[in-house]
């Protein structure tokens, strides 16, 4: 089973950047799809970005649309996840997960998740 450890997070003001990085380990994610999920306190973990496995297609949330980028980089198993313009309400844990589609990722169940990155946006 793949294994994920997300990290990048910390705490910045309203209007900052941050990226966040998945870094996999147990088997290639060049065949997968890779997404960005959030959980904010007190809130339903939620989508936030999708890449498909050939890094052609992504796809957001409208709250992150125009402020977020996700990449990949097949070579070094990992994926990124580029945050410009952050506001407060961005504050959560930010998880990564993988799936075989881009539809998957965003709709499917998941039984493992990594430790997540915190992010904190300040005002």
């Amino acid at each position: 089973q793949v294994q994920l450890v997300e990290s990048g997070g910390g705490l910045v003001q309203a209007g900052g950047s941050l990226r966040l990085s998945c870094a996999a380990s147990g088997r290639s994610l060049s065949s997968y799809a890779m997404g960005w999920f959030r959980q904010a306190p007190g809130k339903e973990r939620e989508f936030v970005a999708v890449i498909n496995w050939s890094g052609s297609s992504e796809n957001y949330a409208d709250s992150v649309k125009g402020r977020f980028t996700i990449s990949r980089d097949d070579a070094k198993n990992t994926a990124y996840l580029q945050m410009n313009s952050l506001k407060p309400e961005d504050t959560a844990v930010y998880y990564c997960n993988t799936k075989r589609s881009m539809k998957e990722v965003i709709s499917g169940e998941y039984v493992y998740w990594g430790q997540g990155t915190q992010v904190t946006v300040s005002l």
